[in-house]
């Protein structure tokens, strides 16, 4: 066949296709465009009224609003034909049902929007912040959620604020039931008066285990663990939420190609695990010493220059974030074993002192005691170990009754641990903390001098 023939046969063979092509678009198109932008919009509308009342228990969504630096809240409804709401959350202690209005509205697109007050809107208000970095916008979250369809019998919304995507999950009388289980959960992460001060995050990619220093503000429920490899500046971040069984977390923690989500409480061992195949598994778990072990002990050591440490009642060394529970609460049980009138007002530590090693406690209403104290070294443990010698310089007398219960946490064979903190609290001071190595007792002060 000649070359031109070819050519003219091919152009039919085209033009044949094109019209074939064309005519099945324009049935298409005539399929999706038989309604109006208005009737379409209703009709969504109508889809996700019923799909709200469809489910037996109502729904369930676990909302991050904003992964990068907040975690995630739980929350339930129960829609109602008529309007209302019953929503619980674990957002706070208060998870008791609460009824309120909802609309589903039309817009661009559709959306239900929970019109009067409840959990959800804690939230967004914007003077509800969990950190400095987000005061004047709170918890960053929603209460207007716009509709995108339905996946596997799950709704799927977006966040009108931030665009995220927030999926409704048909909820079970169960959910309902073990709401305040997440509550316990949340005590098992952030931990009491009686738990260790420090958190260990151990990642295993099913060769080798890599170890970071768990950090985690329970307010914005974020975690940031810092790589403990010497010489590594790694970070693994992510925003938590709680289970009736533990941890779900947000974005999914990668690793060796997989991704984790789910952190399984184990009570015997206080830890959470997150398990992967082949060996993968992450977990957080307490540890009673300090992840990270430094010298600066030594300054509070026999032969070194003198040093004066100070706590302060009702200054910024009261206000510190590094003091602990056990710590506020020892120092309140002081006053409460006083007579009237009569407070603690400063607790300080000398070492190397012309006058000896003491622990000076002073008082409103009273004079200041002197508690002489030997100081020794352990250099595996990286601590100081205070022992007791007098109070006031007399070595027959016991420990004032009101003083003993919290000085026992400062002097005591298992030592105490000093960390040179990176922070200041207003002044330019040095800030240092004494922790037990015995107890989750953990003071902060200023170094003097």
């Amino acid at each position: 066949m000649k070359p031109k023939n070819i050519l003219k046969y091919l152009m039919v063979a085209f033009l044949a296709v094109y019209a074939l092509g064309a005519c099945t678009n324009s049935t298409e198109a005539e399929q999706i465009f038989d309604q109006t932008p208005s009737e379409r919009l209703n009709a969504q509308k109508k889809e996700l009224k019923d799909a709200l009342l469809s489910s037996e228990f109502g729904w369930k969504a676990v909302y991050f609003t904003d992964d990068t630096q907040l975690g995630g809240f739980t929350h339930l409804f129960k829609f109602a034909a008529d309007g209302k709401v019953v929503m619980a959350s674990d957002f706070d202690d208060d998870i008791l049902k609460h009824e309120s209005e909802y609309d589903v509205v039309l817009g661009s697109t559709v959306s239900v929007v929970f019109t009067t007050f409840n959990k959800i809107h804690l939230l967004s208000d914007s003077n509800n912040y969990p950190t400095t970095a987000l005061r004047g916008k709170g918890y960053m979250g929603d209460f207007q959620f716009l509709y995108y369809g339905q996946e596997n019998g799950d709704l799927l919304f977006k966040s009108n604020r931030l665009v995220k995507e927030v999926r409704f999950v048909k909820a079970t009388q169960q959910d309902w039931a073990d709401l305040s289980k997440n509550l316990l959960s949340e005590q098992n992460l952030v931990g009491g008066i009686d738990k260790p001060l420090f958190k260990l995050l151990e990642i295993n990619d099913g060769k080798s285990i890599k170890k970071y220093e768990f950090g985690y503000n329970p307010l914005s429920r974020y975690a940031s663990s810092s790589s403990l490899d010497a010489g590594s500046s790694e970070v693994v971040s992510m925003g938590v939420g709680y289970t009736p069984t533990g941890l779900v977390v947000s974005p999914a923690l990668k690793v060796a190609g997989q991704s984790l989500t789910n952190f399984v409480y184990d009570e015997a061992s206080e830890s959470f695990t997150a398990t992967g195949t082949g060996g993968v598994s992450a977990v957080i778990k307490y540890s009673n010493a300090p992840l990270r072990l430094t010298d600066d002990y030594k300054i509070l050591l026999p032969g070194s220059p003198h040093a004066w440490f100070g706590y302060y009642v009702g200054d910024y060394t009261e206000d510190a974030p590094t003091n602990s529970e056990l710590f506020v609460q020892e120092l309140a049980g002081i006053n409460a074993s006083l007579p009237a009138g009569v407070t603690i007002t400063s607790v300080q530590l000398y070492l190397n002192h012309s006058l000896g090693n003491f622990i000076y406690y002073t008082f409103a209403g009273r004079a200041a005691i002197f508690h002489y104290v030997n100081v020794t070294e352990d250099p595996v443990g990286k601590k100081v170990i205070l022992t007791h010698k007098s109070w006031n310089g007399n070595t027959t007398v016991g420990s004032p009754a009101f003083l003993k219960e919290f000085d026992k946490h400062l002097v005591n064979a298992d030592g105490v641990y000093v960390k040179r903190e990176n922070f200041k609290l207003f002044y330019t001071e040095p800030v240092y903390t004494f922790t037990s190595a015995s107890s989750s007792f953990r003071m902060t002060t200023w170094k003097l001098n």
